[in-house]
């Protein structure tokens, strides 16, 4: 089979963790070069030498997102070491669900939220995009999620951002069809990726669960307290209930992996017993 992941030059936002670090790496084992970008100093280094250590090629770079001065930095390092960028996965993302009541402690945590899934992507897109232009190809991989699909209670302002995303991502799409391929990446809920520690009211998950509220939060309780059916458990089993990230990280290598003449544009990731109803 072909490897069209090998060479490539890939910027990988949130790389410090979760489907960013396990891109990193698995893109690297592919023969990619990475610029791992995080705002977490010890976090993105790790992840770096996770990828060194074996030999491959990666970068670590601290920054914020949600200042375009500070990607610009990065983007203008990628391409003094490499000569290129071929492929920016903007994946750096929070999650503060809460109910608009919860407004006087959902606050700052909504502002940051703004500010890291539009701005953050908006960002990314900007300072990819003379180079990939000039280039003649390039590709922009957007994490967005089910919450983007349709407005549900306790999600207005993250489905709001993930919202965003869809819409910054067509539009780019067709600016640049012919030049800039484009992939949106719609994951389900993913528990082991740490992006849950963000929420802010643990009852606003209700919202995408509807009807299947107390089945859910039942298996989540036993996967917890370890008397969950091992078969929930087991991604060959149709009843598989929480997605292991890994399978986020394998779907946005299969989106990288084409030729340059092929686009995977949206792409949904399931567990399929997982219950949530977008």
């Amino acid at each position: 089979m072909s490897n069209h992941v090998s060479d490539k030059v890939i910027i990988v936002t949130g790389a410090g963790g979760g489907f960013g670090r396990l891109v990193c790496q698995k893109a690297s084992a592919l023969g990619a070069k990475m610029i791992c970008v995080d705002i977490d100093k010890a976090a993105v280094e790790e992840t770096a030498a996770l990828i060194t250590s074996k030999g491959n090629t990666a970068s670590s770079f601290v920054a914020n997102v949600a200042s375009l001065t500070e990607m610009q930095a990065v983007a203008a390092e990628a391409i003094k070491q490499h000569g290129a960028i071929d492929v920016i996965v903007n994946n750096a993302g929070t999650m503060p669900l809460a109910f608009f009541a919860d407004h006087a402690a959902a606050a700052e945590a909504w502002s940051r939220c703004i500010d890291v899934n539009i701005k953050g992507v908006l960002n990314g897109i900007a300072v990819v995009y003379d180079q990939m232009m000039k280039q003649g190809r390039g590709h922009v991989v957007n994490l967005s999620s089910i919450y983007g699909n349709f407005p549900v209670i306790g999600a207005g302002v993250y489905g709001a951002t993930k919202t965003a995303v869809n819409f910054l991502s067509e539009s780019l799409r067709v600016e640049t069809q012919g030049k800039i391929k484009v992939t949106i990446i719609k994951p389900t809920g993913v528990p082991g990726t740490g992006l849950g520690k963000g929420v802010i009211n643990d009852q606003a998950i209700v919202g995408i669960l509807g009807q299947n509220a107390p089945s859910y939060l039942g298996d989540m309780a036993a996967i917890a307290n370890g008397t969950i059916d091992k078969a929930r458990l087991d991604a060959n089993s149709p009843g598989y209930a929480a997605l292991d990230p890994a399978y986020i990280a394998d779907a946005i290598i299969t989106a990288i992996d084409q030729p340059w003449g092929v686009s995977l544009g949206d792409i949904t990731v399931r567990a399929t017993g997982d219950g949530y109803i977008l």
